[in-house]
């Protein structure tokens, strides 16, 4: 058992919509973890899919030994209503998130862990994924690196499934919002950074989607419209919380719309 002065229990959580395909590569990616003995349990969430979703997870649950199944299922609402279902459901005091077609290479969590025990302070950790490299405007992140709400107005990051958090979080914060179908998890972020110690490892330790591309290939980001319109309406929110000025927010708007436009020509030029 590596590093156990640091003392957590991670609960993992992963939902699952039509994943019959790729579910057991995600969840073997987390059997995998060079620090598999934090993780308490992995919970995979069943959001009302219509193939073999249900089937291959009591197979999964069979088959995987090294770490404790739990088994949730339930009418389809979404990716926020499955990930909410399953931090309900956690018993770990940290919460780490991935999603059915993602994976983590071997060293994600103890890299994490690691990072958590140098820097005890930190409430929120995501990394990189992908090979990419994080940039903020002209900023590029190169270390550890605390991140900002202006920061994250400014750029949307880390990914998803790299996220690993303090559980009380949402005590304070809430969950996802349910109400959100398109960046309800860059509203969550935004919601984190305001109160909490939010960081960011650069260091590719994810790989996404199986090889799709993270804007305008497939699912809800492939649309484009959907996903401005919910940043538009992320920063909308967070200027009425009092996070931004209204001369910031104003910036904000065109420079999304920008973006938008950007994005919108790159993915009719098939980018």
């Amino acid at each position: 058992m590596k590093n156990r002065r640091y003392a957590m229990k991670i609960s993992v959580i992963i939902p699952a919509y039509n994943s019959e395909a790729v579910l057991m590569d995600a969840v073997q990616s987390v059997c995998n973890q060079t620090y598999l003995s934090y993780i308490c349990e992995i919970v995979i969430v069943n959001d009302g899919s219509k193939d073999q979703t249900a089937k291959v997870m009591q197979q999964i649950a069979k088959q995987v030994t090294q770490v404790p199944i739990t088994l949730i299922n339930k009418e389809n609402g979404g990716a926020s209503s499955a990930r909410n279902a399953g931090i309900k459901a956690a018993s770990g005091d940290w919460i780490a998130l991935l999603d059915a077609d993602d994976e983590w290479l071997a060293n994600k969590l103890e890299r994490q862990v690691q990072t958590l025990q140098e820097h005890p302070e930190i409430d929120f950790l995501g990394c990189g994924s992908d090979d990419r490299t994080l940039r903020i405007l002209f900023h590029k992140v190169t270390k550890l690196y605390h991140a900002s709400v202006r920061d994250l107005c400014i750029k949307s990051f880390p990914v998803t499934p790299s996220i690993l958090f303090r559980k009380k979080i949402v005590d304070t914060i809430g969950y996802f919002d349910e109400h959100k179908k398109y960046m309800e998890d860059a509203d969550f972020c935004l919601r984190v950074a305001e109160k909490f110690q939010y960081y960011y490892l650069p260091e590719s330790l994810v790989r996404t989607g199986h090889g799709k591309k993270a804007m305008g290939a497939s699912g809800l980001s492939a649309n484009v419209k959907g996903m401005y319109l919910g940043m538009v309406q992320n920063l909308k929110d967070a200027h009425q919380r009092g996070s931004i000025s209204i001369g910031f927010y104003g910036m904000l708007r065109i420079f999304s719309y920008m973006k938008y436009i950007r994005r919108c020509i790159l993915t009719k030029l098939g980018k």
